[in-house]
């Protein structure tokens, strides 16, 4: 890290002052394109925080690997992000061993790194001590997207409660909702993915915790509650009369869209911000085609809940070794706090208004060139943290009125979140063994859905994974717990 020489000569005129030194150091960055940007974008961006700056892009496919490789080999730059809630706690024993800076005491030093979400800096705290700052996500994008052109038809409302879910799952079903005269059309489209597929939401309606919840005092995982298999019991009876792909297990995600773009399936339980995408493509092949959304459907208790993720999606950290003194660090920030302000955000966010993108309606329209956004900005994105609304960005003008939707629907989902409680808890077995022992319980869940096992075979499960870990797991979460109290 280095400060390099001025960026304009002294004035012989007595009283003018020189310029500030312009401030050099090193970022690690995750390339979610298919080639580093050009650095158009980039001296923009240097020129109006006065930085310089070592960007290391590395593809989001082997980022998890050069992270691993760069902090073992002590090779770090100076500011580092470190990807999902996963990764980020495989380096929680780093943090509490002070191989990193924790920033809570500066942030108030900063105008606008201090108003970053103070729910979403909890959920990144280490032992109650912050050493990151976050790229924010939405906390939850889920819901329902669904065919209105097929409701219309079949004289059906946007579904209020699981009763008329299954109902509208039902009716496309059988009461040839396309009118063609053929049996050719069923509900639900799923694919394998408990968490990002139908389940872990349709999960939420019944009122399942989200991940771990308490119960007599206690925490433990979801599956452990009766919602759970409610939940099971609900998928069990639309895998039996045929309102779901019958091979949903096995599923992929590219496959589950196409089912509802191709007129097969008329509803698809997920992040319903797809909406644009899957109507685009729908109307290639029915132009007559019509989508809707929701977002609140109540469970059996009439109460309406959505699982929440932690609302980042990677974490910024700052290692000692790179970062030898507060004042390099304070420098840092600085830039960062620059980051949050509309000129800087929205240069990273969208590149150069009336060049990359132009503002309607108080709101930013990119141009009609998917290859220059994606070659000359979209990589940025990578370097912003917080969210539009903290950075003070354009957002997004969608002209498609279904896509709109969805964007409020989302900012309704953070007025009826589940919160998952052992977000800033800690687990050496959950973190060694988590994935291994999740994986029992994702099997013996399908397999109770599509009724290759009985409750007796699902609780035989349950207590496999106990036997296995989960037992450690539980005591190790509830002792964290217990210590945050």
């Amino acid at each position: 890290m280095t400060a390099c020489s001025p960026t304009g000569a002294n004035s012989n005129q007595e009283g003018q002052a020189s310029s500030e030194e312009t401030f050099e150091f090193s970022i690690m960055a995750t390339l979610h394109a298919p080639e580093a940007p050009n650095e158009k974008v980039l001296k923009e961006m240097e020129k109006a925080a006065n930085v310089k700056l070592d960007i290391q892009w590395v593809p989001n496919t082997s980022y998890q690997d050069r992270l691993s490789t760069a902090f073992a080999t002590n090779t770090l730059p100076d500011a580092v992000f470190f990807g999902n809630q996963a990764i980020f706690n495989q380096f929680r024993d780093a943090m509490e061993d002070g191989q990193f800076w924790e920033i809570g005491p500066y942030l108030d030093e900063f105008e606008n790194l201090s108003k970053l979400k103070d729910n979403i800096l909890e959920n990144t705290k280490v032992n109650g001590k912050l050493y990151a700052l976050y790229q924010g996500v939405p906390l939850s994008r889920q819901g329902l997207i669904y065919r209105k052109d097929w409701a219309d038809n079949l004289g059906l409302e946007a579904p209020k409660t699981t009763g008329d879910f299954l109902e509208m799952a039902r009716a496309f079903t059988e009461d040839d909702p396309d009118q063609n005269g053929v049996d050719d059309t069923f509900g639900v489209a799923d694919r394998s993915d408990l968490i990002y597929g139908a389940f872990k939401t349709v999960s939420s309606w019944f009122g399942t915790p989200n991940n771990w919840g308490e119960k007599d005092g206690q925490l433990l995982p979801e599956f452990m509650f009766d919602e759970y298999m409610q939940t099971m019991d609900f998928f069990k009876t639309m895998f039996e009369n045929g309102y779901i792909n019958q091979d949903f297990p096995v599923t992929s995600k590219t496959d589950q869209q196409e089912f509802l773009k191709n007129g097969t399936a008329g509803m698809y339980v997920g992040a319903i911000g797809d909406v644009g995408g899957l109507y685009t493509d729908a109307a290639t092949i029915n132009s007559g085609v019509e989508f809707d959304v929701q977002n609140q459907i109540k469970g059996p208790d009439g109460e309406f809940g959505i699982w929440s993720v932690p609302g980042y999606g990677s974490a910024l950290m700052f290692p000692k070794r790179s970062v030898e003194s507060e004042e390099e660090l304070k420098q840092i920030l600085a830039f960062f706090d620059k980051m949050m302000t509309p000129e800087l955000s929205n240069l990273a966010n969208w590149g150069i208004e009336g060049e990359h993108y132009e503002v309607v309606d108080g709101k930013a329209l990119p141009v009609n060139n998917k290859e220059l956004t994606d070659r000359e900005v979209k990589p940025y994105l990578s370097i912003l943290i917080g969210e539009a609304e903290t950075r003070g960005s354009y957002e997004l003008l969608r002209e498609l009125e279904v896509v709109a939707k969805s964007a409020e629907l989302i900012k309704d989902n953070e007025n009826y979140l589940i919160d998952d409680p052992t977000i800033p808890l800690y687990s050496q077995t959950q973190i060694r063994d988590g994935a291994r022992l999740q994986q029992l319980i994702t099997d013996a869940t399908y397999q109770y859905m599509i009724g290759q096992i009985d409750k007796t075979g699902f609780e035989t499960a349950v207590e496999e994974w106990r036997s296995l870990g989960g037992d450690a797991i539980i005591e190790e979460y509830n002792a964290s717990w217990q210590e945050m109290k």
